[in-house]
């Protein structure tokens, strides 16, 4: 897929990582073209799946979720009905913000955000109610250093 970009399509790929809010116009301006190509190529980009969905990035700390937790996640169930009822609890959880299967001595890692770490402990206790898992370690971020949804394009 990436073949078949050129350096505009990546200039305007740059640009929407960053922000979408700018007008077409806007956009050919700064990465150097006009208006309809610009639109053709997002119009697209968008067909072809390259970009996904478009979405506000909201402030987690001025909306109240200070808390932000790495959960490592080892079990010793790995059939397909443990699997299902693992994923769908994740899935149900809004706090859940990613979860990513590992390879490696980690079966699962989750990044959290909540409020604060009683309402990790309301979260921690609602998913082991729902699943048996044989160990879990949640790691407090104390300071987010980076944090980017760009591809190194």
């Amino acid at each position: 897929m990436a073949d078949r970009m050129d350096e505009l399509d990546r200039k305007i790929l740059l640009q929407l990582q960053q922000d979408t809010t700018p007008s077409i116009e806007e956009i050919a301006r700064s990465v150097g073209s006009s208006k309809t190509p610009v639109w053709n190529r997002i119009r697209k980009m968008r067909d072809r799946g390259i970009i996904k969905r478009e979405v506000a990035i909201l402030d987690a700390d001025v909306l109240g979720f200070e808390a932000c937790f790495f959960v490592l996640i080892r079990t010793s169930e790995h059939d397909a009905e443990w699997q299902n009822t693992f994923l769908q609890a994740l899935r149900d959880r809004a706090e859940v913000q990613e979860a990513h299967r590992l390879a490696g001595d980690i079966d699962y890692v989750l990044k959290v955000r909540v409020p604060n770490a009683r309402a990790y402990d309301t979260f921690y206790q609602a998913l082991i109610s729902e699943v048996k898992i044989h160990n879990v370690t949640a790691l407090l971020s104390m300071e987010e250093i980076k944090s980017t949804t760009a591809l190194p394009l």
